[in-house]
């Protein structure tokens, strides 16, 4: 009997030399791959050593958890960018190496390295993906391309110019709610919360021709988005929850879940319905339909739902609804950001904010209406210079980030090795003392103020790629 279930199992004498065999080239696969991962990582820790870092928290986590969501962790992030102005190490964790940049100049060979050589990290953009698909932040290589050429009918000036009437009316909305509030004695309001649902509600209008009303009513879509970008911006923090299948077992990754599901199946019934009007109207008859019902006004979807690339191929339900969910994230909180530290910023210098206003008032005396028109866009220098001061002093993004694929040469001769992401901070650029001769005096300068590469308001968006 022991030699039948000896025979079965193939452990019989000749068949144990055989299943030894086969433990030993396993154990020596795993062996190898283990001292090749330990020398790479040796190799890799000694070719970090020429870039400083900061004291880590514990061996154990390294330096996470140093920097935070918070004006704490900002400042933290500015005195960085002061203390080692171009370069230095960070540690996430006890293996994971990321070298965090603060100056232009070192920024430059990282941005300008193909796709190839500096592809966009996925250690940190992977919480997305759940949520976003392969848009345009998240795609690579080809299908970024692809998409890319396909996208761009939908900032053409034509396509632009009506959303400005939409844009106007989003924010009618928003002064009345203000004007009541303070009708009722409220001093008081969130004003991130309140130009968060502005941006919202435009947004909906300009990607699905849907008036949510959403800034007067609860709208379970807007809410979902909402907890959407907290629970990511949550998860970065929690080590152990980046990995998916623990994290998919916590009260968080289940809302997320739900979330996901619910945004998917907003957005893809928009597409469907759509696309069978497209499908039964055809597409001249579409276009004529559209443009009687919506004031000549094409949204995002529209645009996505005709674009063909060269070979007459059209996107999938998928590709649209992966770039329509990604411009409602990146489209609502960063705009709101940016408006909610403009206010802030002129609020705490009035000379300047009666200046924008007189700029204003000025542009549209004798007129019968209050709105900015497109055209008037271009006609508001030192509104459009305040702007750009407040979003080098507040950007909505602070880091970028791109992974490592070859070695990477720095301008001073040291090197970023193979294999370690690069986290480009935004913040600490604009707030560098070797970049802005006192970055942290805003308006009085913004005239005079001369940047390494320019003029101040030009530079903003050289050191916020």
């Amino acid at each position: 009997m022991s030699l039948l279930s000896l025979s079965w199992l193939g452990l019989w004498p000749q068949g144990a030399s055989l299943w030894r065999l086969l433990l030993l080239i396993g154990g020596s696969w795993l062996l190898a791959r283990i001292l090749a991962w330990t020398f790479t990582f040796y190799d890799q820790c000694n070719r970090l050593r020429c870039f400083p870092q900061p004291p880590v928290r514990s061996w154990l986590l390294g330096h996470l958890g140093l920097i935070q969501s918070s004006e704490e962790g900002l400042r933290y992030t500015q005195g960085l960018a002061s203390t080692f102005r171009d370069v230095c190490c960070w540690w996430v964790g006890p293996w994971n190496p990321v070298v965090r940049i603060f100056h232009p100049t070192f920024i430059k060979p990282v941005l300008l390295a193909s796709a190839a050589i500096a592809p966009k990290d996925m250690v940190f953009y992977r919480f997305l993906r759940p949520w976003l698909g392969d848009g345009l932040l998240l795609s690579n290589g080809v299908k970024w391309n692809r998409h890319r050429r396909l996208l761009t009918p939908a900032f053409h000036f034509n396509i632009l110019k009506p959303y400005v009437k939409i844009f106007n009316e989003s924010v009618n909305i928003m002064h009345g709610k203000w004007r009541l509030l303070a009708s009722d004695g409220s001093a008081r309001l969130d004003l991130f919360e309140h130009i968060s649902l502005m941006t919202l509600d435009s947004l909906q209008k300009c990607v699905f021709s849907l008036d949510s009303r959403c800034q007067e009513k609860p709208s379970d879509y807007i809410a979902a988005i909402l907890e959407l970008s907290a629970l990511v911006a949550k998860r970065h923090h929690q080590l152990l929850l980046h990995w998916d299948f623990l994290y998919y077992l916590t009260p968080d990754g289940r809302r997320f879940r739900r979330a996901c599901r619910l945004v998917h199946d907003f957005t893809y019934a928009v597409i469907q319905q759509r696309r069978r009007d497209l499908k039964g109207q055809g597409v001249d008859t579409f276009l004529q339909a559209q443009a009687k019902a919506k004031a000549k006004t094409l949204d995002f979807i529209d645009v996505l739902l005709l674009s063909t690339d060269e070979d007459g191929k059209v996107l999938s339900d998928e590709d649209i609804r992966a770039e329509a969910e990604t411009f409602m994230f990146g489209g609502h909180d960063t705009t709101a950001s940016g408006l909610s530290w403009v206010l802030y910023n002129l609020a705490k210098h009035p000379e300047y904010q009666e200046r924008c206003r007189k700029e204003v008032q000025e542009l549209l005396k004798g007129r019968g209406t209050e709105e900015i028109e497109w055209d008037d866009l271009a006609l508001l220098p030192f509104l459009t210079m305040c702007i750009k001061e407040s979003l080098r002093l507040h950007p909505p993004v602070t880091v970028i980030s791109r992974c490592c694929t070859q070695d990477i040469e720095l301008p001073d001769g040291r090197v970023i090795p193979k294999g370690v992401i690069c986290l480009i901070s935004i913040f600490g650029t604009h707030h560098n003392p070797s970049v802005w001769p006192d970055p942290e005096v805003p308006l009085p300068s913004w005239h005079t103020a001369q940047g390494e590469f320019g003029p101040r308001e030009e530079v903003v968006f050289m050191a916020n790629p």
